[in-house]
């Protein structure tokens, strides 16, 4: 039961993670309208690769935090001030920015898997995301640290990376791709981070 659990919730997780548009998710659908269905796929492996290792690392962090709670209780309080400031910013503050796809050569289908694996090492989201959802997850009895599971959770986030990214593939035409970068994310950022605070927020009053 304990594996069963993992893989639904690295699965559920990761694809509820990437499916707010950003950098990764844009990147493979504008790869698709230019440069085809293989290179986007392509592109989408390397980026998976590197979530399930930041999911395991992102994994072990929650694991290392549960075993000292006081420093638990601490990080939460600063994350909900963190989020809350975050939530401000991005929602009244932030410049008003659009998403910008990297150019690369077209010229290897190589190259676009490790597009995707140097845009995924450089989005450090996965850590205190996968931080945050092992927490809360084990603190339920959810989730499970053993090494069956554990491998199972960072496998599945894997795959459900990738599945997300393979729906912006399969149905983002340059229309529907071109509208979303005209639209300015910082709102969505900040009403994502004032969720999570207020949710951490009711876990340190409950």
């Amino acid at each position: 039961m304990e594996v069963v659990n993992n893989l639904i919730i690295g699965f559920v997780a990761s694809f509820i993670g990437v499916l707010i548009p950003g950098l990764l998710n844009l990147s493979a659908s504008k790869i698709r309208i230019q440069e085809g269905a293989s290179r986007a796929y392509l592109f989408s492996i390397g980026v998976s690769l590197v979530v399930i290792a930041q999911t395991a690392i992102g994994l072990m962090l929650a694991k290392y935090l549960n075993k000292e709670p006081e420093l638990l209780l601490q990080i939460k309080r600063i994350a909900v001030a963190l989020f809350f400031m975050l939530s401000i910013y991005y929602l009244f503050f932030a410049k008003d920015t659009r998403i910008k796809i990297p150019q690369e050569n077209r010229n290897s289908h190589t190259n676009r898997f490790f597009a995707g694996m140097l845009l995924a090492a450089i989005n450090l989201f996965p850590f205190p995301y996968w931080a945050y959802i092992g927490v809360t997850f084990s603190e339920l009895n959810w989730l499970s640290f053993s090494t069956k599971p554990f491998v199972t959770a960072t496998i599945a986030s894997g795959f459900g990376t990738f599945a997300t990214l393979a729906l912006y593939i399969k149905y983002f035409n340059q229309r529907r791709s071109a509208r979303i970068q005209k639209l300015n994310l910082n709102w969505l950022i900040g009403g994502v981070t004032g969720i999570v605070a207020i949710i951490t927020l009711f876990g340190l009053l409950s």
